[in-house]
């Protein structure tokens, strides 16, 4: 199972610059909060970060966003892009599964879920939905929910379209 900095780490540059300009974009105060996380890993003032070009500052956020330390934040980083930005694919995978939620977010997950139903699932999301991203919303929905469902690691393991950082 692949941790938020792990994601970030393997995911391509294009992918985790475009996470970043969302929450540029479209959550000011989370932008606010990672640039100022990575200042305080940089042992820097955020205001440092802040006076650079922006894609200069974004080149440094996106590197320190891989660290292990910078877990949480790039956790959340990743949460918000997904809820927001791909809402309408969580809630394709989790209809196809027969689970109830509220704009692609779950309370509660079932222990198990039928194997030929999350390999269903996941096939409707690649037809659907750029390779890259749908390995991201997995493996982080994996990650969150602490998903334990055999069918599901397996295809993250197994299908060379979900494989990230090739």
């Amino acid at each position: 199972m692949l941790t938020p900095h792990e994601l970030f780490g393997f995911m391509s540059p294009a992918l985790a610059n475009e996470i970043l300009a969302f929450a540029h974009e479209a959550d000011k105060p989370l932008y606010r909060a990672t640039v100022a996380a990575v200042a305080q890993l940089r042992k820097v003032r955020p205001i440092f970060l802040e006076r650079q070009p922006r894609v200069q500052r974004d080149a440094a956020v996106v590197a320190a966003l891989a660290r292990p330390a910078l877990d949480a934040i790039t956790g959340n980083l990743i949460r918000s892009w997904l809820v927001k930005k791909h809402g309408a694919m969580l809630a394709e995978f989790l209809d196809h599964l027969g689970i109830k939620h509220e704009a692609g977010v779950v309370e509660g997950l079932p222990d198990a879920v039928e194997d030929a139903q999350v390999v269903s699932a996941v096939e409707l999301l690649l037809s659907k939905h750029p390779a890259e991203t749908v390995a991201v919303y997995l493996n982080a929905f994996r990650d969150m929910n602490d998903v334990a469902w055999p069918a599901l690691k397996r295809v993250l393991e197994t299908d060379s379209r979900l494989q990230l950082g090739g």
